[in-house]
Parts: C-alpha cells; sequence; structure tokens
C-alpha cells in the first residue's frame, strides 16, 4: 500500500490588488497515519500555556505577552521528523504583468501553488491535501485547482492527489502551524521590525535552519524548504 500524507496549504498577501508586495504560498505536510497526533501534541501546548483548546494558532496574534507559547510550538515543530514545511516566497507581485503573458491572476496562481507543491509530491505515494481558502476562493476553484495540479502530474485519474478540499484553520493544528509558518517567512521578506514578539520568532527560525528566510533554501531541504520566486522571471 502506497503511503498516504496530509498537505496543510494556507497563503499570506495572494490577492492581485492588495497592496502588498511579497506574497507567500507555503505548506505543512506530515504523514496522514501521524496527523491526529501532531494535532494532540500541539492541542496540549495549548493547554500547557493556559490557552483554550481552540485557541488558533495565527500570525497574526503573535505578541509578546505569549512568545513562551509561540517559540514552544515553534520547537515541536522543529523537533518532530514527520512534520515538514514548504515555501513559495514571491518576492514583489505587483511587479507581475499578466497580460503581457496572456493570463490572468488565478491561472498564474495555479502556477504559483503547483511550483509550490511539486516538490511534496511524489509518484509512489497518496496525498490529501487541505487549503484553507480566505477570499472569493470557494469549492469550484478548489476543484478547478486539483483538476490542473493532477493533470500537470500525468495523474488523470487522480491516484496520486486523492482528495483537495477547503479546510477551515480553526479546523486543523497542522493548518494553523502553517500560518505560523508562512507568516514568518512573508514577515522576514518585508523586513519588518514594529513586533518584537514576531522578531523573535524569526530569529528562532533562522537559528533552528541556518537559513535567511529571505533566499531559497537548498534544493533538497526537506524540513524547512524555501524557494524564492522573481516576477523578473516571467520575462
Amino acid at each position: 500500500m502506497n503511503e498516504i500524507y496530509n498537505i496543510y496549504c494556507d497563503e499570506s498577501c495572494h490577492l492581485e490588488h492588495d497592496r502588498q508586495g511579497a506574497m507567500v504560498i507555503g505548506a505543512v505536510w506530515c504523514s496522514s497515519l501521524l496527523a491526529r497526533a501532531h494535532a494532540r501534541t500541539f492541542r496540549s501546548i495549548k493547554i500547557k500555556h493556559g490557552l483554550d483548546p481552540h485557541f488558533e494558532i495565527k500570525w497574526t496574534k503573535v505578541s509578546e505577552s505569549k512568545i513562551d507559547f509561540y517559540l514552544e510550538i515553534l520547537e515541536q515543530f522543529f523537533t518532530n521528523q514527520d512534520i515538514h514545511f514548504r515555501a513559495l516566497l514571491i518576492t514583489d507581485k505587483r511587479l507581475l504583468d499578466h497580460k503581457a503573458h496572456n493570463q490572468n491572476h488565478d491561472q498564474w496562481y495555479y502556477k504559483m501553488f503547483f511550483d509550490m507543491l511539486k516538490f511534496i509530491i511524489g509518484p509512489k505515494a497518496k496525498y490529501r491535501i487541505y487549503i484553507d481558502i480566505k477570499d472569493d476562493w470557494g469549492g469550484s476553484k478548489v476543484d478547478h485547482l486539483h483538476e490542473v495540479l493532477s493533470n500537470n502530474m500525468y495523474d488523470f485519474s487522480r491516484t496520486i492527489v486523492e482528495r483537495m478540499q477547503i479546510m477551515r484553520s480553526h479546523e486543523s493544528e497542522l493548518l494553523q502551524v502553517a500560518d505560523l509558518l508562512i507568516g514568518a517567512v512573508s514577515y522576514a521578506a518585508r523586513e519588518k521590525d514594529e513586533n518584537r514578539g514576531k522578531i523573535r520568532l524569526v530569529d528562532f527560525i533562522r537559528k533552528q535552519t541556518g537559513y535567511s528566510l529571505q533566499k531559497s533554501t537548498l534544493v533538497r531541504e526537506e524540513k524547512f524548504n524555501i524557494l524564492r520566486w522573481s516576477p523578473r522571471e516571467m520575462k
């Protein structure tokens, strides 16, 4: 039987006209058999720090007052060998020229999503992909993204990516961890420094990985992998 992996995807600043430069699409993935155990572990950290077990781990909620909690979440991620992270960092989407490349923003987005996932997905396993969808995204767009991914892998019977569906972040601790890590990569890309709690988390990740979070990592980096993509590559 092929091994099954769960992939939890999220994004930061993906809208075309949100006046933000850097955009990040990312995912946390792990063995499907261990996903519930991982979720229980992260939930137990919430309880340990006096938080409701349904409290959402979220980059936008990071502050100095909860820094010990968020540092322990990151420590758990880095010490758990079954949990991995991959991010595609778009340096400045304001430079995109979709018209020149005969595409719209959604079509370009599908391409970027595939570039983020293609490192994770292999032909000898099965994958269940869960996406935290925001704004105007819905079931039809997820279905189309599934189709695009499957066609790109010649997986016309969908035996590799067997499932792709919407999952709200409050339903999954692993999706929440994806949000936290994506937020850190996005924050580092913008070189922001107004939130001391967030700066400490970025510094912690840099120390753990040895990476700046602003450049591509080694291609075969499996724990914390970043691909930096520039709009200039469209030229």
